[in-house]
């Protein structure tokens, strides 16, 4: 066998001392967030970007088909040759593999798991809020809501149509939506590219996913398949890993935050949607007749809007999608958001924080 594939495999025990001494020491996962992981992501992204392609997209099929070519050859030449040392190579061969890119996770994204909460800088307070807080925030996004969304244009599924006719010019406000929030917030500064949309979206949409930050080639991949007016936050958020902050919670915040303030009425109706969608969710959990009678104030644009993208995702709701959403919650649980997926709605607590202050 080969000595220095075997010596990858040490990586392992490397890659879990840094995640868990990140775990241990939020100020070194913090100092790494803010002084050396930005070196990682603005060179590599920068080479990234020179093509408008997903090179995530790209770089994952031609895994997967290697993968399966290499697999088909060990099992040919097992059988054919009546030897089990294709098989001990192939292990060896995966291992180191998966050993090299776990270690390239965690340097890339893994240790930004463990740094400080977005609160550290936003000076936000977290506490228990009461249910009329709740309906209160839920009032006010959904006037949000409807005045942003009577200023949009109706597209042919009656449904709201973005500014741009092209998904370029939407990606790029996107990336320049980051020049404002980072006036407030200097820790999402950064030199970083715009989205990129995957060509292969149907079948992110069978899996529940609208977007996917590809750590390894430092891009923020969008689901360009969902209905248009869930593109713009689904791109701030995926950005906001780009820059740092891989928390879930943190990121769906960040990304409201950020369409709210970035001139563009698309955009801000994007993310006000997305905040109106998980604080009506808490408040259904809570007060159902309340919940109830506040859907009643939505404009019909609005409740358009929400039928077109509930029928849109009904098509996918099938065991692939369950299968993925295990799989995203083991992974959030892994990278020490004990909520796995339920971590999502702690958005709320973020939003009833913000407009409390």
């Amino acid at each position: 066998m080969n000595l220095k594939r075997i010596s990858f495999i040490f990586l392992i025990p490397v890659s879990l001392f840094l995640t868990l001494y990140a775990r241990y020491y939020m100020s070194f996962a913090e100092y790494y967030a803010v002084e050396i992981y930005p070196v990682f992501a603005e060179t590599i992204s920068f080479v990234s970007s020179k093509t408008s392609e997903s090179a995530a997209e790209i770089i994952i099929l031609f895994v997967v088909v290697l993968l399966i070519i290499y697999t088909l050859s060990m099992i040919v030449n097992s059988v054919k040759y009546k030897t089990a040392d294709f098989f001990k190579q192939y292990a060896v061969n995966i291992l180191s593999f998966a050993s090299v890119i776990y270690f390239l996770f965690v340097l890339f994204c893994g240790i930004n798991y463990s740094r400080y909460e977005f609160t550290f800088y936003s000076g936000l307070e977290i506490k228990e809020s009461s249910k009329e807080e709740l309906i209160a925030l839920c009032e006010i996004l959904i006037h949000d809501a409807n005045s942003l969304r009577s200023n949009l244009t109706t597209g042919e599924n009656n449904t709201a149509e973005l500014f741009d006719r092209n998904y370029y010019g939407t990606a790029q406000r996107a990336r320049d939506s980051f020049d404002n929030i980072a006036k407030e917030y200097s820790v999402l500064k950064g030199n970083y590219p715009a989205p990129k949309p995957v060509k292969m979206s149907r079948a992110m949409s069978h899996m529940n996913i609208t977007g996917v930050f590809f750590p390894f080639t430092f891009e923020a991949n969008v689901n360009v398949d969902i209905p248009p007016y869930q593109i713009p936050a689904t791109m701030l958020h995926e950005l906001v890993h780009l820059r740092g902050f891989m928390r879930e919670d943190e990121a769906n915040f960040i990304a409201y935050l950020s369409s709210i303030n970035s001139g563009f009425e698309d955009f801000a109706y994007s993310g006000t949607m997305l905040a109106l969608t998980y604080s009506m969710n808490s408040l259904y959990a809570e007060d159902p007749e309340s919940y109830a009678s506040l859907r009643e104030t939505y404009s019909q644009d609005v409740k358009n809007d929400m039928i077109f993208s509930w029928n849109y995702w009904k098509n996918f709701d099938t065991k692939v999608a369950k299968i993925s959403n295990n799989i995203n919650d083991a992974y959030l649980k892994a990278n020490n958001q004990d909520d796995g997926v339920k971590s999502y709605g702690r958005m709320v607590d973020l939003l009833l924080a913000y407009y409390r202050n």
